[in-house]
């Protein structure tokens, strides 16, 4: 039957896979035919999505990406690939008045630097092929908007949105394709210790055109694209997702 999103034969790997958007992307991928390695911190969770995988070649690959000496084991154990998705995050909800170093810091290294330097290992180490394709999880937040105690949270991004660009013009010799996709709210659980309240986040949803928040299936099918071969013509490129927040 002819697909042109299939993953048939591709090699995917995707980080942050223990849960939210990395977790069902890496499911979804899987079952349109993909052989996944998934990576994260917490064994537990990820072991529970290795079990939700379809396939027989899939792997799982315990890292923190802040480590160095840890992101060097996973390019180390890493096969080839032809997929990387980007999608380990983290975020504090702090006002910029109380800004400390090591909190900029804390969020900058998941969010910014790990799939920075994740990605320019895994080129230097030839183990991502020639048509292959770097799909980055952004935010709205990088590229489109601001608010109230999300400072932290929007610096990163908005960098990694400037890594995004500045690496689709570098790797297009390669043919390799660089993209992102920027979501809204989406229905995770990277909010659940944050100082948001549920009266707070009930009006929050009253802003978006659809009336509700985003699922993480609605964003992997968006990476799904961007993995295959029916977006061979785009890189640099960043996906909205967000139920219309933008247009308003």
């Amino acid at each position: 039957m002819y697909n042109p999103f299939s993953l048939k034969g591709k090699t995917i790997l995707v980080t942050g896979a223990s849960s939210g958007i990395g977790k069902i992307t890496a499911i979804e991928c899987s079952k349109l035919g993909a052989n996944i390695i998934i990576t994260g911190r917490n064994a537990e969770r990820l072991q529970e999505t290795f079990e939700m995988l379809e396939g027989a070649n899939n792997q799982m690959i315990i890292a923190d990406l802040s480590c160095d000496h840890s992101l060097d084991s996973l390019v180390e154990k890493c096969p080839i690939l032809n997929g990387l998705v980007n999608n380990a995050g983290s975020t504090i909800m702090l006002p910029t008045q109380f800004i400390s170093r090591e909190k900029l810091m804390e969020v900058l290294e998941i969010n910014t630097i790990a799939p920075i330097l994740l990605t320019q290992k895994l080129i230097k180490r030839k183990k991502i092929q020639k048509n292959s394709s770097v799909v980055i999880t952004d935010s709205i937040s990088g590229v489109k908007v601001a608010s109230p105690g999300n400072v932290l949270y929007s610096t990163s991004k908005s960098a990694i949105w400037g890594f995004v660009k500045n690496a689709a013009l570098d790797l297009a010799g390669k043919q390799i394709r660089v993209n992102a996709v920027c979501p809204g709210m989406i229905e995770t659980n990277i909010l659940d210790n944050s100082m948001i309240s549920n009266e707070e986040m009930s009006e929050d949803i009253k802003k978006y055109p659809l009336k509700r928040y985003g699922k993480p299936e609605e964003v992997a099918y968006a990476i799904i694209y961007l993995l295959s071969d029916a977006s061979s013509f785009t890189t640099g490129a960043s996906i909205v997702i967000d139920g219309g927040f933008t247009l308003t």
